[in-house]
């Protein structure tokens, strides 16, 4: 495919009491209404995990919100948003929120829209997953079944990362659980007009 510069994405930051947000913005894509479609998503994102961490009520309560930029390259921008919070209680909770984009159109994409129709993705992402787990001796809450059919996820260095909240797959103290899958081992059920499609791309 022909090179696509990458998008110019920078920090925003936003404070109010007790708070600190630095927050993504994009420009300089292919199109100003789709870099516009790209900062609302991410603006409605940062809301939404702002509510989600309650009241900052507490005398000692703070937050604090940050970003990584995990793919900007060949029409896609993978993210992660990070919102930690410490409410009260014994410690303070990390939310993540991962998006990934089509530069030139804004488009953000569920990990099912990344694999072809009625393929069953879950059941081989999971058996990965699993996998995983074990080479890994990951100590898990529960024993592991399968992801959610909208698992968190992100993209980078040609792989499909998935990953767990805390708490979601193991213990406080294991922090997020990210188990990286190179796409050339979905190759077979991915859809090459997603965000995997030209990472399958020897250039």
């Amino acid at each position: 495919m022909p090179f696509q510069a990458p998008v110019i994405v920078q920090t925003a930051k936003s404070a109010f009491p007790k708070a600190e947000l630095f927050i993504p913005y994009v420009n300089g894509g292919p199109n100003a209404a789709a870099d516009k479609r790209i900062n609302q998503k991410i603006r409605e994102n940062v809301q939404h995990l702002v509510h989600s961490q309650g009241s900052l009520e507490d005398p000692r309560a703070e937050m604090l919100g940050h970003f990584e930029q995990k793919t900007n390259e060949k029409d896609y921008l993978s993210l992660s948003l990070f919102n930690y919070a410490y409410t009260g209680g014994a410690h303070g909770i990390t939310l993540q929120h991962s998006l990934t984009f089509k530069q030139s159109t804004g488009q953000d994409y569920s990990l099912a829209q990344l694999f072809k129709p009625g393929s069953d993705y879950v059941l081989r992402i999971s058996a990965i997953v699993s996998a995983q787990i074990k080479a890994r001796s990951i100590d898990t809450l529960e024993p592991f079944t399968a992801i959610r059919s909208d698992q968190d996820y992100y993209v980078a260095d040609r792989s499909l990362v998935i990953y767990f909240q805390l708490y979601e797959l193991a213990p406080y103290v294991f922090g997020f659980a990210y188990f990286p899958i190179p796409v050339y081992e979905l190759q077979d059920i991915v859809n090459e007009e997603g965000p995997l499609g030209p990472m399958l791309v020897n250039d």
